[in-house]
């Protein structure tokens, strides 16, 4: 008689509990997938920031707005190689609730600054040419059906036009952006600088924030505190820092993530642990009889141990496989869905493996109480409970 005969056996004995332990330990797994992918989506700015790349702001607020001609300033910095310069937009597109990010910046030195950024280019040439011309990501451009040369309306909710109030501002889609960066955030959308300074009704010649390259990342904090200090004691000192701290910043915003997940996955394991590990002391306990005849017909202690054990294996790896296997699967329903909210939403192979690796152990820890107690079990005493 086979050792999976045996184990087969044992789980079809109580159909009905060994059906509720495994679609507990499926849920669990699937849970543990959904809270992967979205511990991924709010950390992948930090994971793909550019080391050789530093944030500059306001030092009171990202909000408050500094001076364009900083960028001349940085650029004088010793190791600074480049500088761009971003501004939020916020516009409207059809409904408050189609929310993306959208800015103005100037086109060749943003595409310099962010070669990751893929663009054809005809387009490149166009939005060059085109005063009122914008880009935009792919996730962007599939989610609302946009094609090139439409022309996208923006309704103004900071930044109104010089003499035309409330009016929508109107730019021509010249292109679309990609990025083989898995991760990169192709949810937004990209204008010149020079139309918005031009026509908009205030704030000329302010900007949010700039993006600055340097040459030695190993001398990264050293750069942001010269340049701190070059607008030390002016109207608008800044705040520099590397890309990665920037992008935690906005993680950390809504808590620590890193903790909610842990705890959470450390809740549902733990439940694991109750729920499967009481599944398999009491198949054991009802099964004692039969445990002794095994022993009595030439099984031996370390054989019934393996069995046991091998049976609790299979159970939780099982479950916990079908449980990442359907995380997958709702990964390729949301990812797309959910693109233009969480660009980074997907289930890393490194998290799918430690889930696989989780199943394993689960059931390991589970089964081996039970299999040595198996183990231990005296044939005569055993047989006396049939």
């Amino acid at each position: 008689m086979s050792s999976f005969t045996l184990i087969s056996a044992a789980l079809r004995r109580k159909k009905t509990r060994t059906f509720l332990t495994f679609s507990s330990v499926v849920f669990a797994f699937l849970i543990f997938g959904v809270l992967s992918m979205l511990q991924t989506a709010f950390s992948m700015g930090v994971d793909i920031a550019n080391e050789d790349r530093l944030v500059v702001r306001h030092r009171v607020s990202l909000f408050q707005l500094l001076p364009q001609s900083y960028e001349a300033d940085m650029e004088e910095v010793p190791g600074v190689i480049d500088a761009v310069h971003f501004t939020w937009f916020g516009g409207v597109y059809q409904d408050p609730a189609n929310f993306f990010m959208q800015s103005p910046v100037e086109p060749a030195e943003y595409l310099d600054m962010y070669p990751e950024v893929s663009v054809p280019e005809e387009a490149k040439l166009r939005w060059i040419e085109t005063r009122n011309g914008a880009i935009a990501g792919r996730a962007l451009v599939e989610r609302f059906g946009w094609e090139v040369g439409d022309r996208i309306p923006l309704q103004p909710t900071i930044w109104q036009q010089e003499g035309r109030g409330d009016e929508a501002w109107e730019f021509e889609l010249v292109g679309v952006y990609e990025s083989d960066v898995e991760g990169f955030d192709e949810t937004q959308f990209l204008f010149r600088y020079d139309f918005f300074d031009e026509a908009r009704s205030f704030g000329r010649g302010q900007i949010g924030w700039f993006a600055v390259r340097i040459a030695d990342s190993d001398r990264a904090a050293e750069v942001a505190a010269a340049i701190d200090d070059t607008f030390r004691n002016s109207a608008a000192e800044t705040k520099s820092e590397s890309e990665g701290a920037f992008a935690a910043g906005f993680a950390n915003q809504v808590g620590n993530l890193g903790l909610i997940v842990t705890s959470i996955l450390g809740a549902v394991f733990f439940t694991i642990l109750l729920v499967a590990g009481n599944t398999m002391a009491q198949s054991v306990r009802e099964r004692i009889g039969e445990i002794g005849l095994l022993k009595a017909l030439g099984f031996t202690s370390s054989r019934v141990q393996r069995l046991v054990l091998m049976e609790s294996v299979t159970l939780v790896t099982t479950a916990g496989f079908l449980g990442m296997v359907l995380a997958v699967g709702l990964e390729r329903v949301l990812r797309p869905a959910l693109a233009a909210y969480f660009p980074g939403l997907f289930l890393r192979p490194e998290d799918l493996f430690l889930g696989l690796g989780l199943a394993v152990v689960t059931g390991l820890v589970v089964g081996i109480f039970p299999a040595r107690r198996a183990m231990r079990l005296e044939t005569a005493l055993a047989l006396r409970r049939l």
